[in-house]
């Protein structure tokens, strides 16, 4: 587990990553975005036609905006991103929760993000990927775990951990997301 950088007591900011086309207002990310003190929303120029370069640097920019250490919450394509992004921004990053990532290499208009980066991240973060992803087949978000050094949560029959999935506020994910920062939890309201 990597030390966090940043001593103190101050409480990471966290920042939601959404992936291709958004996540909507029912979404569980939407819905925590509203919730949660402080979050921040990555939004993006082009959620249709994602390019790699121009999406990294809108993660890396509200990162950095954060002015001190973040969690990042990120779905889908935005685990991708986070993925990707340069060291400068990766500093600021004490903890991530990637759910249901992405396969660009399968997916034409994802193309720009491929090829995936293979390599540790230097924070810890948990990545949840269901058996039945229609986006990304399981041993391939396996195989990210293994190359990132996540701890892995497989959810049975889980689809895209998503609305049309029948996730909505998702409690399990609010505790995953209170145990990477404990310092966060009094801030992380439970749903009731």
């Amino acid at each position: 587990m990597a030390m966090n950088p940043h001593p103190g007591n101050t409480a990471p900011t966290v920042i939601i990553v959404p992936g291709w086309r958004n996540s909507g207002p029912r979404h569980w990310q939407s819905l925590w975005a509203r919730e949660v003190p402080g979050a921040r929303r990555v939004e993006q120029d082009d959620w249709v036609s994602p390019r790699r370069e121009a999406w990294v640097a809108r993660v890396a920019e509200t990162i950095e905006a954060a002015g001190g250490p973040v969690v990042v919450v990120a779905h889908s394509l935005g685990c991708i991103a986070t993925a990707h992004l340069p060291a400068n921004a990766v500093s600021h990053i004490v903890g991530a929760l990637l759910v249901a990532p992405a396969d660009p290499e399968r997916r034409g208009a994802l193309a720009d993000f491929a090829p995936v980066p293979y390599q540790r991240l230097p924070y810890r973060h948990i990545l949840v990927a269901s058996d039945n992803d229609p986006y990304c087949p399981i041993r391939l978000a396996g195989a990210y775990a293994r190359a990132w050094g996540s701890e892995f949560v497989r959810l049975p029959g889980a689809g895209h951990i998503n609305v049309e999935a029948g996730f909505g506020d998702w409690p399990l994910g609010r505790a995953l997301l209170a145990s990477l920062a404990p310092v966060t939890a009094p801030h992380i309201p439970q749903a009731a």
